[in-house]
Parts: C-alpha cells; structure tokens; sequence
C-alpha cells in the first residue's frame, strides 16, 4: 500500500499505471479490465471521464425497458437501469397485469423543494425576530439576478421563515426556504441561493442597531439545500373489483385479504417495512438513475419520509372498501428534466426520449408508479408463490453465466430446475455430472 501526492494531476494512463502497481499487483489482468470498458469513441469516453473526478474507466449498468405500463391513461415503456435479477421483469409482470384494469392513476401533491440557512445567535430572540421582520425583503431583492431565470420559467423563491430551534440545539435557528424549480433538479439554483441569503444575513446584521448595543450577531454555520422534500410529493394508485383478483371469488378474496395482510404488516413492523420498501426503491432508483437523477438522494428523502411519524413504515397502502381493491403509494420525488446528466449523458438523453420527454412533474408520476408496479409485484409473489421461484430463476442465469456454461449446457439446466430447486451448490453438482 502507499501514500501519493497530486494523484489528481496525473493523466489517467499514469493514475491506472499507479494503481495498479500499488494495490492491484494480485490482479495480473487488471489493466486489460479496466481498458475493456473504455468507449472507442474518444470523444463519449472523455465525457464520461469529466462526470466525476479521477477516472480510470466506466462502470456499467444494464438498461432495461418495462413496457406496457398504462399511467393516466397514457400508454408508456419505462427505462430502468438496475443490476439486480427479476427487478424489469417484475415491473413489467405488474405493468401488463393493470393494463385491462384501469391502469395506474397518478396525482402530484406538491412540488416544494427546501434548504436552510443554519445559524447560531446568543443574543435576544425578539430582537432576532425583529431584525429578520425588517430585512426579510431583501432577501429576495439581493438574489434577483440568480433567480431571474427560474422566474422566467416559473419558478423562484417561494418563502423564507425564521426558526427558533434553540430548545433542541443551545444558540440554533435557521432560515427555513422553499423555492419551486419547475423541471430542473435544483440543486445549484437553490444552494446559490441560501449562500446570498447567509451573506446578506451577516451583512444586515452588522448595522442592526439592537446587535451592536449587545454586541451579538449571527454566525452562519452553513447554507445547504434539504434532501428531505415531504411537500414535493407524488401518488400512483391502482383500484379494481376485488372479484377481478382472481379465477372465483373465494380465490380473489384470499387474495385480497392476504395481500392487505402483507401491507398491513409493513405498516407496524419495520423489520418489514425496510424490506418492503427495498423493493419500492428498486422500481424507483432504476428509473431515477436511468433518467440522470441523483438516485441517492431520492433514497434520503423517501426514507425519511417512511420514518416522519416516528416509527419507519410502509410507503404504500390499501384499502378495500364497497368491492373494490385500492392500493397506493405517496412519495417525495425531488426529480428534474432539465440541467445536470440530462443534457450531458447519451443514454438518460435518449431514456428521456423514450418517455417523450416528460417535464419533471411527469417523471415523478412515472417514477412513483414505477415503485408501486415493483412493489404490487413483489407482494402478490409473497402471498402467493413465494418471492423466490421468479427470483432464483433469473438468479440460475447468473450462476451459469459465473461458470462459463455453453449454450447446451443452458437449456438443459433450464429444464432441470423447472422441477428443482435453485441453489448455488446444486447448480454446480449439476454442471460437474453435465461435464464428467
């Protein structure tokens, strides 16, 4: 192992030369990895290479496309970009399965996104109020030019609000902001944003009459947007006759009442509900990602959403009611269309072209549904089949594929597991009599 300066300044050949000296000397094919997966084209490749910082080669995803996916009455295929088996094909399973029954209705609850001024003041909190009272306009006015722009486009500063946090943290308050960036992320309009607002606050505070008698001021710690964003909130729904759940009525009832079961299940036990909501993201990260979003940052924000009434909970719910089956789900989606890898990246162009480039509100519809999709099929397997005859089939794939089987070899185990069940070992056992 060894220390390097200026590692950044090195051309990637040298950063892979260096690398792989110091801390791949065991991997004797290392370099032949890390090249086959640069792009021949020079160009796309130097694109990738300046997404991020010291690159040496490109890390790939597959993308996949669910389709038959019928949202608001509109028919769509979605892109998704996920490693894991069975995730596309569980959505898909779901998608096609809602399409003779309505389809999926979606709804956006809100669009606000948030970020804070974080600030410390000993001094009177009435004369903090006051202070904030008498220059809260020019808050607004000494941001003009970042958000002209979004203005323009419909967005902008929605409000700013002085919080008095000090009976959780000695000397702590914030700005509390909202903004509306319409179909861009956000994330650079609104930080900019804070920061002037975290300099005009010292500034004005400064020639604050009250602070200079008491010789006390307020000291910005930070100025950050909130990956939290509970008011910018979609929800995707499905609803049938609980009849059209299954081949005869006491087949669909135990269905639906299995399934409301399992629901009910992840909404007061969260050994559950993590789970649960696993796979809700799986449908939701892969659309997210697949579209140049921050994918991180959505798992932040939906997670603490599920855990807002003090307990970590399901996202999704049902309810049955008159001989219908209502299921839903309601997330905060802080997505954006615009800006970022969705001007930049190839493939999120052409994923945005394939949803006929929806604005921001549109990509959280279909996203949302994406989860809900990925999560009705998930339960339904679970009361019904088990979660792993789908899973450990695609998974059997994987395992001939670690193991170099041919094509013959494929197709007979294929067969053999039809009436077997999947594991690593039996895989292997049954490779070992195939090649004896």
């Amino acid at each position: 192992m060894s220390q390097i300066s200026g590692f950044s300044k090195l051309t990637k050949l040298e950063k892979i030369d260096w690398i792989t000296t110091h801390y791949l000397s065991n991997y004797p094919q290392a370099k032949s990895v890390i090249k086959q997966y640069w792009n021949s084209d020079e160009a796309l490749q130097k694109l990738h290479d300046e997404f991020t910082e010291n690159t040496i080669s490109n890390y790939y995803l597959p993308l996949g496309v669910a389709p038959n996916f019928e949202i608001d009455g509109k028919l769509y295929a979605i892109p998704m970009a996920i490693e894991e088996s069975s995730v596309i094909a569980a959505a898909s399973k779901a998608a096609k399965f809602w399409l003779d029954k309505g389809g999926f209705k979606t709804e956006i609850l809100g669009t606000t996104k948030v970020g804070h001024v974080h600030f410390n003041f000993e001094g009177n909190p009435e004369h903090l109020k006051a202070f904030f009272n008498s220059v809260k306009s020019k808050f607004f006015s000494e941001t003009a030019s970042i958000t002209k722009n979004m203005e323009k486009r419909g967005g902008g500063i929605k409000d700013i609000q002085l919080i008095n946090k000090t009976d959780s943290l000695k000397n702590y308050y914030q700005l509390y902001c909202t903004f509306e960036t319409v179909d861009a992320m956000g994330a650079n309009f609104i930080n900019s944003c804070l920061e002037q607002f975290g300099h005009t606050l010292e500034a004005e505070a400064r020639s604050y009459q009250e602070f200079i008698s008491e010789d006390t001021y307020p000291e910005v710690i930070m100025c950050i947007l909130s990956n939290y964003v509970p008011e910018c909130l979609v929800r995707a729904k499905v609803s049938c006759p609980v009849s059209a759940l299954g081949d005869t009525k006491e087949e669909a009832e135990r269905f639906v009442r299995k399934f409301s079961q399992a629901i009910k299940i992840a909404e007061i036990e969260p050994y559950r509900a993590v789970t649960h909501n696993k796979g809700i993201m799986n449908g939701i990260d892969a659309v997210v990602l697949a579209t140049g979003n921050d994918f991180r940052a959505i798992e932040a924000g939906v997670h603490a959403y599920a855990s807002r009434k003090g307990q970590y909970s399901s996202l999704t719910h049902v309810k049955v009611e008159d001989g219908n089956f209502k299921f839903w789900i309601e997330v905060p989606l802080a997505l954006g269309t615009i800006g970022g890898l969705t001007s930049l990246h190839p493939l999120v162009k052409l994923c945005l072209a394939m949803l006929n480039h929806p604005s921001a509100e549109e990509l959280m519809r279909l996203t949302a549904v994406a989860g809900l999709a990925q999560n009705f099929a998930a339960v339904n397997s679970l009361v019904t089949t088990g979660i792993q005859k789908g899973h450990m089939k695609m998974h059997l794939m994987n395992i001939l594929n670690q193991f170099e089987a041919n094509e013959t070899e494929r197709a007979d185990a294929v067969e053999y597991f039809k009436t077997h069940t999947v594991t690593h070992s039996e895989v292997i056992n049954l490779l070992k009599k195939m090649r004896a």
